[in-house]
């Protein structure tokens, strides 16, 4: 688990390179703090840099960027491919030797034998760079999922990549300019939409693509894996399927030379990983949650309860506005694009790396294939309601003038009422209008997109045949919010204590398994199939009311941060009622000075 960079270009000039790639690497420094490299090729005009967090193989021996045996390919890799031992004893077997114990050589010679090809063997998180000097391409990936990040700037004759937005911008390859487009679509949904970013000169490649670039030719963008609900061959017993992929996965996500804890939430999916973690013989490992000032939020509670039921060791932290305001601070300067989540990840995490953890897994993912948010039952309701309350045009003026949530009600009523329209309505942050408005005051521009809007990047394929309202719902929650804003925080908020996290319910086979089964089945009420299929869960976290991991932020904005989210506010063209309004614009001003916009 790593940070990458890389420049590749047409014309060589190793002095300048180098000195960019450094200024890259020290950016990235965080994410490994274990060991660091950099790489040239002869010709000077390609470059690779890496920084190390080790997990596997703890030897030099994993150092990279790795060179193959020949100096003819190099790698920097970041993430875990938990499927590289059965790959490895597959290219022994076709008479193929290794020098290492790592996983970045088994992609290195798994490229070697077949090529792009590779990508689809793979089992678990990546983005990668492979160098071939005999072919004169690159070959970039990124995982199924977007569990891993991978940003890159592409100009005339060249492509320069990263595991983080401002390492690129702070290169000085480039100008870094605002996408107010970006801006607009952070204001309706709380997160910068993949493949945009903050900023023009900088995207997102797409989770489940790759790009093959060239020397003098134009780069190759290709999918290699997308998300399917067609359920064609449904299982017979779903309850018996669903727990074999999970023991499987987390058997799996438990590969590692280094000890594995477990965020501990209280709630029902990190209880399932620390159950099926004792059911595949890792009894006693450490668990971590975080206590808050808010009865209504904490859950620390249950989780100890949980913790001593399954014989855990188990570590909480205290937190209130005081001790978050000392974090504060450090969470900021972590922050790589505007988000209104977050520090829950940060928090936790330093309080894993305090006790010498260097991976964690996380219950994230399991409530998008379940069914566990109430999305799942208000979307169906809206689309019931739509073509009933639009013919009532004057309710969606009345709306328009009510509480954040009626004014993306009124949009709702204005859309042709697609399970989308529902979507965005239900988990956005202002309306089409408010987010244009508050554009405008940012940026100095006028997007003038208050219509309709798609969103770009991926949405789930949600015009697959015979796909229920549940399943685009489930497709929306991936591709979205999970994959813009929850992955996005859990990568950069954990990779900034040098922490790797894992997410054994975001894994492309579980995923497949698992969506072989009919929704109908599959988002039964309360998460059913996924307690039924790990009945270890106790009741008193099966039956406790769903709240989330949450911190009492609308009681801190209220009194020990008050006067700086009042400032960052002051003179906005609408009005703020909630927290997270007021945080959406903080955040994003905070990060537009970090990236050298403004």
């Amino acid at each position: 688990m790593c940070g990458i960079a890389g420049i590749l270009k047409n014309s060589p000039d190793a002095d300048v390179l180098r000195q960019r790639l450094f200024r890259m690497q020290i950016a990235l420094h965080h994410r490994g703090p274990d060991d660091s490299g950099l790489w040239l090729n002869p010709q000077g005009s390609i470059g690779l840099a890496h920084t190390r967090l080790s997990i596997l193989d703890l030897s030099p021996g994993g150092h990279q960027p790795m060179v193959s045996r020949d100096g003819r390919r190099a790698i920097c890799f970041n993430g875990e491919i938990y499927n590289f031992r059965e790959l490895r004893a597959r290219l022994e077997r076709r008479g193929i030797s290794f020098r290492t114990q790592s996983d970045t050589e088994v992609l290195l010679r798994l490229y070697e034998d077949e090529g792009e090809a590779m990508v689809e063997r793979l089992r678990g998180m990546f983005a990668f760079c492979i160098w071939d000097e005999d072919k004169q391409q690159a070959l970039l990936a990124r995982d199924p999922l977007g569990i891993k990040p991978l940003y890159f700037h592409e100009a005339a004759g060249s492509l320069a990549f990263a595991s983080e937005l401002r390492p690129l911008t702070t290169s000085g390859l480039f100008q870094p300019t605002l996408d107010a487009t970006a801006v607009q679509r952070y204001f309706e949904t709380g997160t910068v939409p993949e493949p945009m970013t903050l900023v023009n000169e900088v995207r997102m490649l797409d989770a489940g693509h790759l790009v093959i670039w060239k020397s003098g030719a134009e780069p190759v963008c290709r999918p290699f894996w997308q998300l399917d609900f067609s359920s064609t061959n449904p299982p017979s017993d779903p309850v018996a399927h669903t727990r074999e992929a999970l023991i499987d996965s987390v058997r799996q996500h438990f590969v590692s030379d280094v000890p594995v804890g477990i965020f501990l939430s209280g709630g029902i999916d990190s209880t399932v990983l620390l159950a099926l973690a004792n059911e595949t013989g890792h009894q006693g490992i450490r668990t971590f949650s975080i206590a808050v000032d808010d009865e209504a939020a904490d859950e620390s509670a249950i989780a100890r309860r949980t913790a001593e039921h399954f014989g855990s060791e188990h570590h909480e932290m205290r937190l209130d506005a005081g001790v978050a305001r000392g974090l504060f601070e450090r969470f900021l300067g972590h922050i790589d694009q505007p988000t209104i989540d977050g520090l829950n990840t940060f928090t936790v995490s330093s309080l894993a790396r305090e006790h010498g953890m260097k991976v964690v897994l996380s219950g994230l993912g399991g409530d998008e294939l379940f069914g566990g948010y109430s999305s799942f039952t208000k979307i169906p309701k809206m689309l019931r309601w739509h073509p009933i309350l639009r013919r009532f045009p004057g309710l969606r003026s009345l709306l328009a003038y009510g509480k954040p949530q009626h004014r993306r009600l009124a949009d709702f009523l204005r859309s042709p009422g697609r399970v989308e329209d529902a979507f965005g309505a239900l988990r956005g942050i202002f309306s089409k209008r408010e987010a244009v408005a508050l554009t405008s005051w940012i940026t100095g521009s006028q997007t003038g997109q208050t219509g309709q809007t798609g969103q770009t990047g991926q949405t789930g394929q949600t015009g697959q045949t015979g796909q229920t309202t549940a399943d685009v719902i489930s497709a929306l929650e991936l591709t979205r919010y999970m994959r813009n804003q929850l992955l996005r925080d859990s990568d950069v908020m954990s990779m900034a204590h040098g922490l790797e996290l894992r997410v054994p319910f975001v894994d492309r086979l579980l995923v497949e398994q698992v969506t072989q089964i009919p929704a109908a089945q599959r988002m039964r009420g309360h998460k059913a199939l996924l307690t039924d299929a790990v009945p270890e869960v106790p009741e008193w976290v099966v039956n406790q009311k769903k709240r989330g991991f949450l911190f009492p932020y609308q009681k801190w904005l209220g009194s020990e941060w008050g006067d700086a989210f009042k400032k960052a506010t002051a003179g906005a063209p609408v009005s703020m009622p909630n927290w997270y309004q007021k945080w959406s614009v903080f955040v994003l001003q905070h990060c537009l000075k970090s990236l050298g916009i403004r």
